[in-house]
């Protein structure tokens, strides 16, 4: 099936092609970066024209309405992620987020940190910090690049640890994580559990409900927007034992009789610090409310079959030029972004945006990223990539750019 009349045969089939219209979709450039960030929801701009509008209105009476946002978003989101209401919170950063739970889980139960070598930079770097400072080791556990941690390397390195932090899908192979298997290793361990969905939330269904901490943020697959805030999720039988190491006031109890001690709230809100922005918060609702009209399990099925159809046209025109999969066959075993691994991957990749109009991107030392948000995504947006690429390659059009990598990739 790698004729261009294929792909459009399975457009005509997709069940989900009517979603594509509910986005801002241009005739070009080929987009297959929605696994950095996701393309405009036209709901979100509704959306967001509304709040100016009442910002501009109501001033600080908004507030009256505003303030519940963190919350209300969160309960939105919990089902993407198989939690139950009161359990998630929109807010902040995916890395403030993260400081936030795991600096919480160290001061509950201090031990070793493990963290995989190909873990997400930011969480690593985090967790180096909060290592230091807990005077706790951190353990790197160096899993295969492409098909990433297994449940028995996690069992073995997580003797007497305090915290275990992995991705569900890896940034840069997509590898899909055997969530309940390692998870079930590391509570057996007597560690805490904490996961990032970055890559997965909205594309994978999941169920949290073994778990106890997760982070995520909701500018890729949930497509809310550059900087979107981003959510944590506390199961609700330990929320009362953690305490955020960001005291803030929206964190406090009885926030607006300005105590003079800090009093965490009860429940999820304990989780919040400073104030929230709504205007971009407000973009997360009607984005999240996309992917729930569609459904996690639909959207699931057309990413595998995205990703299997881009692997099917790697086989038959680009290992022939020199790529390596880089990213794990088994469908059960990988999110919805595939990477092709070239030495040239760089130039690679820059030719492609400047000289093909297909924006992918790259990943060091020499991953091309290519993300497949099934909501948008045609098959025929993938063949066309691919046989630019091909073609690309095989003029040897990518040798004409310099090799020095931009700071954004």
């Amino acid at each position: 099936m790698i004729e261009r009349a294929d792909a459009e045969a399975l457009d005509r089939a997709d069940p989900l092609a009517g979603f594509r219209d509910g986005f801002v979709v241009a005739d070009a450039p080929i987009y297959a970066d929605g696994n950095s960030l996701g393309r405009l929801p036209r709901s979100v701009a509704d959306r967001m024209d509304a709040l100016v509008a009442d910002w501009g209105e109501r001033l600080v009476r908004g507030w009256a309405d505003w303030i519940e946002l963190p919350v209300r978003v969160g309960d939105r989101l919990a089902p993407l992620v198989g939690a139950q209401p009161g359990e998630v919170l929109a807010c902040d950063s995916t890395t403030v987020n993260l400081y936030k739970l795991a600096g919480a889980a160290l001061d509950r139960r201090p031990g070793p940190v493990v963290v995989d070598v190909h873990e997400f930079p930011t969480d690593r770097y985090v967790l180096e910090g909060l290592a230091a400072r807990h005077g706790v080791e951190l353990r790197r556990l160096a899993s295969d690049p492409v098909a990433g941690p297994q449940p028995a390397e996690v069992a073995a390195a997580v003797d007497g640890a305090g915290l275990v932090v992995l991705s569900v899908v890896g940034y840069r192979s997509g590898a899909l994580a055997d969530v309940a298997a390692i998870t079930a290793a590391v509570h057996e361990a007597g560690a805490a559990m904490l996961w990032d969905l970055s890559h997965a939330v909205g594309v994978i269904p999941l169920d949290l409900a073994a778990a106890e901490l997760a982070v995520g943020c909701t500018y890729k697959y949930l497509n809310a927007g550059p900087g979107a805030p981003a959510f944590l999720y506390v199961r609700r039988d330990v929320q009362e034992l953690l305490r955020s190491p960001i005291q803030g006031w929206f964190g406090q109890r009885e926030q607006f009789a300005m105590g003079p001690a800090y009093d965490p709230e009860e429940g999820i809100g304990r989780f919040m610090a400073g104030t929230p922005p709504i205007l971009a918060l407000a973009a997360v609702e009607p984005a999240v409310e996309v992917v729930a009209r569609a459904g996690v399990p639909a959207i699931r099925d057309k990413s595998v079959a995205l990703t299997s159809y881009a692997i099917e046209l790697h086989d038959a025109w680009l290992a022939p030029l020199g790529f390596e999969l880089g990213t794990p066959r088994a469908p059960a075993r990988r999110g919805s972004h595939v990477s092709l691994r070239h030495p040239e991957g760089w130039r690679i990749c820059r030719a492609l945006i400047e000289r093909a109009d297909v924006i992918p991107d790259f990943r060091a030392p020499d991953s091309v990223r290519f993300g497949l948000p099934p909501l948008y995504t045609r098959f025929v947006d993938v063949w066309e990539a691919f046989d630019r690429l091909r073609r690309l390659v095989d003029d040897g059009v990518h040798l004409e750019l310099a090799a020095a990598p931009f700071r954004v990739t």
